[in-house]
């Protein structure tokens, strides 16, 4: 198992274990497009060949940060994956001098126990008004806001 910065090459592999989740409507997709423009925001785990899972951290301003685009392929669930590039995330988050790290999720379990706490998205001005208000779901919103005081 081997977890490393994201190279263009891994974009394909992080848009195929993107793209599942994103049809069940579980996050939003990413046009391999955007992943090649931000392919240095991400992390990914690898077993051989094999992309497991990916997250990217992306900057905001200079003290908020988002971990964004979390996936882990289903056949490598409950192996503690998820929680590896979360504190991944977390640490270039403190690196980079970084105060807070969010993430916008639909299951808040995984994040409260690595100690992310539960906020309204209006503390989240950046997000909401930044990026939240071209979702295709702004209206109707699914997701719940997770700060990490760093």
């Amino acid at each position: 198992m081997l977890i490393r910065k994201a190279a263009l090459r891994d974009a394909p592999a992080i848009s195929a274990l993107i793209q599942p989740f994103a049809a069940q409507d579980l996050m939003l997709p990413r046009p391999l497009t955007s992943l090649y423009e931000s392919i240095r925001d991400f992390h990914v785990v690898l077993d051989g060949e094999q992309l497991l899972a990916c997250a990217a951290l992306h900057l905001f301003d200079h003290d908020l940060g988002e971990i964004k685009s979390l996936a882990v392929a289903p056949e490598a669930h409950g192996r503690g994956l998820g929680s590896l590039l979360i504190g991944r995330a977390a640490d270039e988050a403190r690196e980079l001098g970084l105060r807070r790290l969010f993430a916008l999720v639909l299951r808040v379990g995984l994040f409260e126990r690595l100690g992310f706490r539960v906020v309204a998205k209006e503390e989240l001005p950046q997000k909401v008004w930044g990026e939240c208000i071209f979702c295709p779901k702004y209206h109707r919103c699914d997701e719940t806001a997770v700060v990490l005081e760093l």
